[in-house]
Formats: structure tokens, C-alpha cells, sequence
């Protein structure tokens, strides 16, 4: 490639070629020349020289120059492309820094290495030209699908021919044990699109739930529409897969509309993914009919929702707990996936046997503490009360509303049950001062004494402890690791105190002591308001 031995005009020739076959614009290709041509004079003058190479767009005449550029006097690092003010008024008549002075230099004759590295430097130019053209045209197609044909496949990972470029289909992104050969027509979703140094930039992806999403868009008019909107999608690729769509048009069916006539629409996409079951939920903004939706076909008795936890418990009954959890759990999970929360399911005799232990057990502790028979004990927890403070201190409108139970009756329930919450209270308080409690911590108001005696037990006996507390620690709560949901118990969550109570309560501890700003008080309020409601959105 001796390009200053050939015809001027076949340097522009030779562009209009390459850019017509890598798809790019003639103008990089001449400049990547240019590029290449300056690096070769620079073999030649002088790897310090700055050297510049210029090709008319017209003629294909390649100009060689010499560029020095003009700096402060003390500037000079590079004497070769660097002048001073003084020493440029040689050349120019009132230089200033920043000028350049540009001398014609002879073009220079490549010989066949320098021509081989010229020819180097043009490829790397048009392949950076057309890996940037590619990467501009797919960058906003992210989230879509598109067909390509399969080129070859590398260590498990499908290269997919998309047009104007190469995509890849990685191993783990395939359905199952799917296999395809050179030729083979494919259609993917664009996972992502990275602007990559090298190897392939557009990512694709057969297992992603979006796919799914896409595909049911393509095949039902109503959701291309907005009509119909897909709310929630979980996918165990090549198995089994949940949808949950909703009609913004009561006039139309949004099951019936995906599935089409005669299962026709959803069996265009079952197909596509290579006969994954797919079951078309309707979408419903009450979280448990929803869940009793996702857990189709299995029949649902009961839900109870735990929103501090982030998990719920379905009680189903005994015949239909398998087909509840499915097969390796795949039920159970891909509605916990679609609803976006944990699922415990039991049997209803489970939860039977269950409320029977409870029972029981608040049962043996009005018989103990308020020294009853077992008759009137289980008539306090049939109507509902489950703890002495509900007994002491409930208005006595509500234990005379229970039959047998006169207003003397009544009158020495509670007070028995102030008596026994009084001892408690004492004895949890002298243990608390036992154990090192100061007065600045029990003076605190807001604080029980079996609520100082687990704070003292904890380690926690002064003001200043509490105050350096946070509000995790004390009410407990929930964190993530590695996907899996773990509890951390708080110190103070046996009392059934929340974590909006617990900030105020170490917010006003911190007040108290001057660290903070009392203003500060109102906007923890206010953000654990705003938490809330971004968590019931």
C-alpha cells in the first residue's frame, strides 16, 4: 500500500470504497489516512516533530506540514513543535502565545513498513468509525426486539448477524438447552447496548422477562395500543411464566384479549419460547387478590398481609399445597417474583393447629395473671383481647358487652389486671436499676420499665447510649444479602414499636442532649412519612 506512489485520486477512490463497505462516512476513512500518512513522516522526520497531513477533498493531493506552536517563555517543553514569543517573531510579525507557525515539509515516500503501519493505523481508524456507528444506531433500541441471523457460535455464546453489525447471544441468556446453526433465522431482545473497546457492544438476551413482555406487545394490538398494559412478568425460561396485564377499557377482557381466539395469540409466543407454559393473570391494585390471581390454579383460602416484614402468608387448603408451591417451588416463586414479595404458604390445618397454640397460650396467661378460671379466660380471648393492657385499660363498655360479665365482674377484672401490670412494672424497673440504668434514661418519657430493663440488658443504660441508637436497632427490620431477606431483630420489637416510632423517639433523645436541631425532629416525621408512601407506591 504505497499510498503516495499511486494516483492521487485513488486515495479518494479508495475511500469512497471502504466507507461504502463498513457503512461509515467517507470523511473518517480520509481521515484515518491522513492520521496514518502523519504518522509515517513522523517515522521519517522525527518522532518530536509535529508533523500534519492534509488531503484535498477534491483532488486527493496529500499536503505535508510542519506545525510549531508558540509559548510562554519559560513554556518550552519540546523545542521541536514549540517556539517561544521572542523566537517566533522571526516568522511572524507580532506573534502571541497560542499561534502557529506552519512550514510545508516534502511528502515522504512509504516504503513497505511504513506502509504496512499506515495500512494498520487506517483499519484501527475505520474499525473505531464503525464500532461508534453501531453503537449510535442500537444505543436507543434498548428494550426492544430484533431478528438477525446466527454468524457462528464461540464457547457456548451465539454471534448473531443484526444488519449492520454483530450482536451477541450469550450462554446463560438462552432458553434451556437451545441450540442453533450458521444461518438460522433468531429473534432476541436487546438486553444492552455498552460502547465497548472491543468485541461485541449489543448484548442480547432469550431469557429475560421483558422478552416475553415484547413478544405479547407484538402479538396483541391492544397492549401496542396502551389498551391493555403488561403490569408484572416472571419467567422460568423454557418452563413456566406468569403475566399480569390490565384493561384500561371495561369493554375488553385483558386474559382474553392476550390469549386470542382459540389461544391463538399466546400460542404464537409459547412457541417462540420454545414451549414455556404461560399463565395470563389479571393485574388488581389489592395485594392479596392479586396474589390469590398469581397463585392460580391453586386455590386460596386466606391471605395475611405483614407490611412491616415485607411478607405474606397464604393459607390454602390441605389437598392443593402442592399444587400451590409447584413443581421445585416454581409456582410459589414466580408469584412471589410477579407480586415483588416474600410468600409463605401453609396448610389450613397448619394454621388451625396454629390459632389453637395461640389460644392456648393467651389463655394460660389471663388464668396465671388475673387468677380466672379457664371458662372466662378463653371468653376474653374469643372476644379478642390479647394482652393484660388491653384487659386494664379498655373502656368497660366492651368487657361488660361480653355475656356473663356484670359491671363487678368487669370493675375487678381490670383491677386486677392493673395490679399485676403495677408488679411487673416495678419488678422490671428495679432489675433495670440493677443492671446500672441512670435517671436521665428512666426520666425519658416514651420508655416502659420492661422496655428499660431490655435496653439496660443490651448495654444501653444512659441517654447518650440511647441517643447514638439507630432506629433499625431498636425496632428491628429487614435487610437483603445475597437475594435472600434476613430479619434483624431490634432490641425494643417485642414491645411492638415501630420504626417511624423508634426515629422520634432517638430524635427527641438527640434534641434533649443538643445535638441536633429541634427543626430536625419535624423532617425525620416527614421522611419517614415520604418512605412510607414510596413503599406502599
Amino acid at each position: 500500500m504505497a499510498i503516495t506512489s499511486a494516483n492521487q485520486l485513488e486515495l479518494l477512490q479508495t475511500a469512497e470504497a471502504v466507507a461504502r463497505e463498513k457503512m461509515i462516512e467517507p470523511e473518517l476513512v480520509i481521515q484515518a489516512m491522513e492520521d496514518s500518512l502523519a504518522r509515517a513522516a513522523k517515522s521519517r522526520y522525527g518522532a518530536d516533530m509535529d508533523i500534519r497531513v492534509k488531503i484535498d477533498r477534491k483532488t486527493g493531493r496529500a499536503t505535508f506540514a510542519r506545525i510549531r506552536t508558540v509559548v510562554e517563555d519559560d513554556g518550552v517543553e519540546n523545542h521541536h513543535a514549540q517556539l517561544t514569543v521572542k523566537q517566533a517573531k522571526d516568522h511572524l510579525k507580532d506573534p502571541v502565545v497560542g499561534d502557529e507557525i506552519i512550514d510545508e515539509v516534502p511528502p515522504v515516500d512509504l516504503g513497505r513498513i511504513a506502509a504496512q503501519s499506515a495500512k494498520q493505523v487506517i483499519l484501527q481508524k475505520v474499525r473505531e468509525a464503525e464500532r461508534d456507528r453501531q453503537y449510535e444506531e442500537f444505543k436507543d433500541r434498548k428494550g426492544t426486539i430484533i431478528n438477525g441471523q446466527v454468524k457462528r457460535e464461540e464457547y457456548g455464546n451465539i454471534i448473531v448477524d443484526i444488519g449492520r453489525g454483530e450482536a451477541i447471544l450469550r450462554r446463560n441468556e438462552k432458553i434451556g438447552r437451545e441450540s442453533y446453526r450458521p444461518n438460522d433465522r433468531i429473534r432476541c431482545y436487546i438486553k444492552d447496548v455498552r460502547r465497548e473497546a472491543r468485541g461485541p457492544q449489543v448484548f442480547l438476551s432469550r431469557t429475560d422477562p421483558q422478552f416475553m413482555a415484547e413478544l405479547f406487545k407484538m402479538e396483541v394490538p391492544e397492549i401496542y395500543d396502551g389498551i391493555i398494559e403488561i403490569k408484572a412478568v416472571a419467567r422460568d425460561p423454557g418452563s413456566r411464566a406468569k403475566i399480569a396485564v390490565i384493561s384500561y377499557d371495561n369493554s375488553i377482557d385483558p386474559v382474553g384479549a392476550c390469549v386470542g381466539m382459540r389461544g391463538s395469540r399466546v400460542q404464537a409466543v409459547v412457541n417462540e419460547l420454545q414451549g414455556e407454559k404461560i399463565d395470563i393473570i389479571p393485574w388488581n391494585a389489592d395485594q392479596a387478590t392479586f396474589l390469590v390471581n398469581a397463585l392460580q390454579p391453586a386455590e386460596v383460602s386466606k391471605v395475611v398481609i405483614d407490611d412491616d416484614a415485607g411478607k405474606i402468608e397464604v393459607v390454602v387448603p390441605d389437598e392443593q399445597l402442592s399444587l400451590a408451591i409447584g413443581r421445585r417451588g416454581q409456582n410459589v416463586r414466580l408469584a412471589s417474583q410477579l407480586t415483588g414479595l416474600d410468600i409463605d404458604i401453609v396448610t389450613e390445618s397448619d394454621e388451625s393447629a396454629r390459632r389453637q397454640a395461640e389460644f392456648a397460650e393467651r389463655t394460660k396467661l389471663f388464668m396465671e395473671s388475673l387468677d380466672i378460671d379457664e371458662m372466662m379466660a378463653q371468653l376474653l380471648v374469643s372476644e379478642g383481647f390479647a394482652n393484660l393492657e388491653e384487659v386494664a385499660y379498655v373502656e368497660a363498655d366492651e368487657l361488660l358487652s361480653i355475656d356473663g360479665f356484670d359491671e363487678g365482674t368487669a370493675g375487678e377484672l381490670q383491677a386486677r389486671a392493673r395490679d399485676y401490670l403495677e408488679a411487673v412494672n416495678t419488678k422490671a424497673m428495679d432489675a433495670a436499676r440493677a443492671l446500672g440504668v441512670e435517671d436521665s434514661l428512666v426520666e425519658f418519657e416514651g420508655l416502659t420499665p420492661q422496655m428499660l430493663e431490655a435496653l439496660a440488658l443490651d448495654g444501653i443504660k444512659t441517654l447518650e447510649d440511647f441517643a447514638t441508637c439507630a432506629d433499625w436497632e431498636l425496632a428491628g427490620g429487614w435487610t437483603t444479602e445475597n437475594g435472600q431477606r434476613k430479619k434483624d431483630e431490634g432490641v425494643l420489637e417485642k414491645f411492638d414499636v415501630s420504626l417511624e416510632e423508634a426515629q422520634t423517639l432517638v430524635m427527641t433523645a438527640r434534641v434533649m442532649l443538643g445535638w441536633v436541631d429541634p427543626t430536625e425532629l419535624a423532617g425525620a416525621t416527614t421522611e419517614v412519612d415520604t418512605q412510607d408512601e414510596e413503599a406502599e407506591a
